[in-house]
């Protein structure tokens, strides 16, 4: 079992303590949105430095014994690589309105660019590697979001007493055709160069979405997010969009499931967030980022559907594990009371596993390695260390491959 350090992502968008304090680190002045704990090229974890010199990164780690760090079934499905990532994210602001692609899509798009001679870091490029990401988030604290389409007769009566122009011509869209088509329709209008909307008819329309909160809004939630992301994007068409999704709210303990073509923001709050391993966002607004709009259109889910939260099993007691719905990865979440030294419980999964103790201190035992977990501290657990049990009081998170 070899500790691992995360890489922090300083996104603009990112809250400037939130993981530090999950960590126990003192924060470092400016945002840290994001902590990635995996082997993707982009920012491989590293292992912690031995006798004063910095380690190996996870990604050489495992690329020196595949077979040993992932196991001969996961090298057979995914190749010699992590097939998953695990991080921290830690949003205070909203961010994108963005989509993943799917697994062929992303292969044919990076070959694509990739001929085309497209750096891999410039930031123009939509796909920095060949694979999907669907993923799941996990939240640490109350977590807000949209995700997916609304039914297109609610989001339609979310438009239709707004008064402004816009509001009332999407809204005769959706009532002419209350289906996925309909949906696509009013969603394209509203992103397309072509037909996007001016920053005042946008800004028109988050004016009277703040008149009807004052005025006792019947859907205060709806309301609320347009205010709020039209104070951090001003005139951006994300902000009207934003009527056309699915609110959700997790708290503690909740997880939400987003498989490829879901249309998405996270809006705010703390959270582990594990996805296939893969950098693969198309953006088409609330962000400075890079936007392609044409290719995130071609890769959206427009049916209307209610959010995807994954309910756990239960695992020896004390163990939930959130099967989502892809061959890339699983996540368990163990929470220990063992105050008087009782039997090590029985931990899930056969590897390759990343662990991060949330909180406490856990023993963690392999058939031929044991390790100590105290808060914000993460190990990479090879393969071939076998099955594991934990002993201790505290949370212990663990991703693994089903």
């Amino acid at each position: 079992m070899q500790r691992i350090v995360g890489v922090e992502r300083d996104y603009a968008w990112g809250s400037p303590d939130a993981i530090p304090a999950l960590l126990g680190t003192e924060p470092p002045g400016g945002p840290v949105a994001e902590l990635w704990l995996g082997a993707h090229p982009d920012a491989p974890a590293r292992l912690e430095a031995v006798f004063g010199e910095a380690g190996p990164d996870l990604l050489t780690h495992i690329a020196a014994d595949p077979v040993g760090a992932l196991g001969e079934d996961v090298v057979s499905r995914f190749g010699p690589q992590l097939p998953y990532l695990l991080k921290l994210i830690a949003p205070a602001k909203p961010l994108s309105l963005q989509v993943h692609p799917s697994l062929e899509r992303a292969r044919e798009r990076f070959a694509a660019e990739s001929a085309a001679g497209i750096a891999l870091d410039d930031p123009t490029r939509n796909y920095r590697d060949p694979n999907h990401k669907p993923e799941l988030v996990f939240a640490l604290t109350t977590f807000r979001a949209m995700c997916g389409f609304r039914a297109p007769r609610r989001a339609a009566e979310l438009l239709a007493d707004l008064g402004a122009p816009l509001a009332q011509d999407l809204h005769d869209t959706l009532r002419a055709d209350p289906t996925a088509e309909g949906v696509r329709a009013a969603f394209t209008w509203l992103l397309d160069g072509a037909t996007r909307p001016s920053p005042d008819a946008v800004q028109e329309v988050a004016r009277a979405c703040a008149r009807r909160l004052a005025d006792g809004s019947p859907s205060p939630r709806a309301d609320n997010t347009v205010v709020r992301l039209a104070e951090a994007y001003p005139g951006d068409p994300g902000v009207v969009v934003s009527l056309l999704l699915n609110p959700v709210t997790l708290q503690p303990g909740d997880a939400l499931f987003v498989p490829a073509g879901g249309v998405h923001v996270y809006l705010a709050g703390l959270g582990v967030e594990l996805m296939a391993a893969s950098d693969n966002v198309l953006r088409a607004g609330l962000t400075p980022k890079h936007v392609d709009v044409p290719e995130m259109l071609e890769c959206v889910d427009y049916v209307a559907a209610p959010p995807i939260r994954i309910a756990p099993e239960v695992f020896h007691g004390a163990t939930r594990v959130f099967y989502a719905p892809v061959d890339d990865f699983e996540l368990a979440v163990t929470a220990l009371t063992d105050v008087n030294g009782g039997p090590a419980h029985p931990l899930p999964g056969r590897g390759p596993r990343v662990l991060l103790c949330l909180d406490g201190r856990i023993e963690v035992t392999s058939e031929t390695d044991s390790a100590v977990l105290e808060r914000g501290e993460a190990y990479f657990v090879r393969a071939d260390e076998g099955a594991l049990r934990g002993r201790g009081t505290g949370t212990l998170v663990q991703a693994d491959v089903p």
